[in-house]
Parts: C-alpha cells; structure tokens; sequence
C-alpha cells in the first residue's frame, strides 16, 4: 500500500491537467488488471507460489479510448488460456467502425436517407473526406492486425459461415459474401480466427481463404462445420484433410420441406431417434431404418437421407459432450446475426474494405468478449479428442 500511495502523491504533484488524469485511470486500470490476473493464476507478479494455476507470458499494447482521452494499456497475456479486463467497455470499437463507415458512404455520396439521418444525428453533417480518412486509418489498423494475426496452437473444430451484405462497385451495387471463420482450440477457448470477402462462395474463393488460415498457422483440425456447399466440401479435401459436418439445422429444414405440413413434426420426431443413439454405428444403422420405412411414402425424402448420412453424422463419432455444440453452424450464426444488424444500418456499403472494416470490429470485439468468458469446452472433455479418428473426404485434385 506504501508503494501505491507514494505513486499517486507523484501524478497529483505533477499538476491538474488532462494528462495527470489519464496517468492517473491507467494507474488504476494497472492495478485492476493486477489483481485480476492474480486471481487467475493464483499468483501475483514475480511470485513464487506451489498454488499457482497459469504462467504469465508478456503483455499486449492496447489504447483505451475515455472521456479523459486515450489511456495507453498493457494488457498481461497468459501462457495458456487468455485474459481479457472486465472493465473496458464493450461494443466500443464496433460503434466506432459503424460510424466511420456511415460518414464514407455519406462522403461518397452513397448514403441512403437512413444512413444520411444517422450522420445528421449524430452531429456530422458536412464530415470532410480528411476526418474519415484518419478515423478509418485508425480502425483499419486495429481491424488488419486482428485478421492477420498469427494463429497458434490446435483447433479441432472450426466453423465456417458466410452472409451477405450489399456493396458499390463499378457504378453498380452487388451482392458480397462477407465470410468467417469460428474456431475451438485444444484448451477449450473459443475465437475469431479469420474472415474475407468474396462475390460468390466457389470452391476457389474457399480454398483461399483455408489456405490464408493455414499459412497464418491453421493445425489440429478434425471437423469442420458448415451448411452444405460443394465449393467448400472440396475445399475442406484439399487444404484441411479433415472430416466435414453438414449443419443439421439446415438439413432438417430442407427435408421437412418434402415432408408435407401434416407429418412435418412427425418426421422430425423420427429422425430425431438416429440423433439420439448413443454412439455412431447405432445412429447409422437407426439412420438407415427410419431412410426405409420414408421410401415407400416419400421416396424423395428418403433418397436425401441415403444422400446425406456421412455428412449429417459425422459428429457422432466425437465426444458425446460436445455433440450438441457441433453439430450445426449456430456458433458463427449468432455472430452473423450482430452482423446484420450492424449492416442493415449501412444498407450499402461504399466499398468492399468498408465491409471489412465493420464486419472485422465486430469481431474484434466479439473475440474480446468471449476472452472473458469460461471455456466454451472443458478441458476433460478435450484431452482424448486426439484419439478420435477423422472421416476421410474424397480427395481432391489440385
């Protein structure tokens, strides 16, 4: 406690102004952090301890943005896990990149009559080309070392998702497939590891951007998660070498549309049943019993079914404690949902590198978010994943 008086006696001495009350938070921004990760590690700094949990590894440079102005931070990184302060505000950078994003298209000249609104209200009628060019400097910065960054250690599981948004190009306006990329790592923590923009979701468009995850160090995975796209199967073949899950959610949707409005909750019931077995020989061989007893009534459904039983059941043959999380695309779709909302707000976008920058601090901040939370997977149930086998896809030739 002497140490930390003695520490605030020297900012008060130096004066009054703005700058005494910055050093002044990020003093006590640092010893919050102190003690929070004191608390995580069982530990504090330097010290010797047999009760200690996790290792410190450094720290990470971050500008806090407060109504004293911008308080410079460095963060503690842990060696294994990740730490992220309760007290910085959340949602900040997303708000920001929405607004710079609003003031481009209002520059351009592309704005609709929300978005100009927006501007008005928000005080930044007549905003110059200058003030957006340094606000989106700023967040582009931030934005492209997020998306760039290096990816370390396994992640066993990955999803992949895209949605679309409305973008100008060339004096016309065209759909943009906005795309990301969900990943669990071998200590249970969930991240953003990537995304791109592309005009359509071909197999190319797929395999590079697997491969931009694969040079920025991709390893260790054994499932990937998506909606049925061919494009992306093949891609996963190709440059992954992993096993492929259809999103079931989206299957059942498909197959109840041949169901007919009266059997729909019958059918689902039904199939429902291959699901519920415990490993997954019984869910196949129950799969493949339920698929021949439809043929007679609706052999259409059926044909899907024989169709789509490897893909729709690859998760069965994973920890059965994990099964309700892997089984479809709702990790990335909920992150897609913040998207569209943010999106909808621009309507369209000036350019593809707007999209990017909004989309990728949506992100960023998302990241953040679940940084703080608890594992999205336990460590117990991830220790034998590696004895899994993986179900071998068709290759692909280059």
């Amino acid at each position: 406690m002497t140490e930390q008086g003695t520490a605030l006696r020297e900012l008060l001495a130096k004066g009054t102004d703005a700058s005494v009350l910055r050093e002044m938070i990020g003093f006590a921004a640092e010893r919050l952090m102190e003690l929070e990760i004191g608390g995580i590690t069982g530990a504090a700094h330097g010290e010797r301890s047999p009760d200690r949990l996790a290792q410190r590894n450094g720290y990470r440079d971050r500008d806090w943005e407060t109504r004293a102005g911008t308080v410079e931070l460095r963060i503690p990184k842990l060696r294994k896990g990740s730490y992220f302060p309760a007290f910085l505000e959340p949602r900040r950078t997303a708000e920001k990149a929405l607004t710079a994003v609003i003031q481009e298209a209002y520059v351009h000249g592309v704005s609709t009559r929300a978005v100009d609104d927006l501007v008005q209200a928000m005080g930044a009628s007549g905003v110059s080309k200058s003030q957006v060019s340094r606000l989106c400097a700023e967040l582009d910065e931030r934005v492209n070392a997020f998306l760039s960054r290096p990816i370390e250690g396994e992640w066993p599981y990955l999803w992949l998702d895209a949605t679309y948004v409305k973008v100008r190009h060339a004096g016309r306006i065209v759909s943009v497939a906005a795309t990301i990329a969900v990943a669990v790592n071998t200590d249970g923590r969930r991240e953003v590891l990537g995304m791109a923009t592309g005009a359509s979701e071909a197999e190319t468009f797929w395999t590079d951007f697997l491969r931009s995850l694969a040079r920025r160090g991709l390893r260790g995975v054994k499932l990937v998660i998506s909606d049925s796209h061919e494009g992306l199967k093949a891609a996963v073949a190709r440059v992954l070498h992993a096993s492929w899950q259809r999103c079931r959610v989206h299957f059942m949707r498909n197959v109840l549309a041949h169901a007919g409005k009266g059997h729909r909750r019958l059918v689902s019931a039904w199939i429902g049943t291959a699901f519920a077995e415990a490993g997954a020989d019984a869910a196949r061989k129950q799969w493949r019993s339920v698929a021949d007893q439809l043929r007679p009534r609706v052999p259409r459904l059926a044909a899907l079914m024989d169709a789509a039983e490897a893909d729709v059941l690859a998760f069965m043959t994973f920890p059965k404690e994990h099964r309700a999380k892997i089984h479809s695309t709702n990790p990335p779709e909920r992150v897609n949902g913040e998207i569209k909302r943010r999106t909808d707000v621009v309507g369209i976008f000036p350019n593809e590198a707007a999209v990017t920058r909004l989309v990728g601090a949506i992100l960023l901040e998302q990241n953040d978010e679940w940084a703080i939370r608890r594992r999205y997977m336990s460590l117990e149930t991830l220790a034998p994943i590696s004895d899994v086998p993986t179900v071998s896809l068709p290759a692909v030739a280059d």
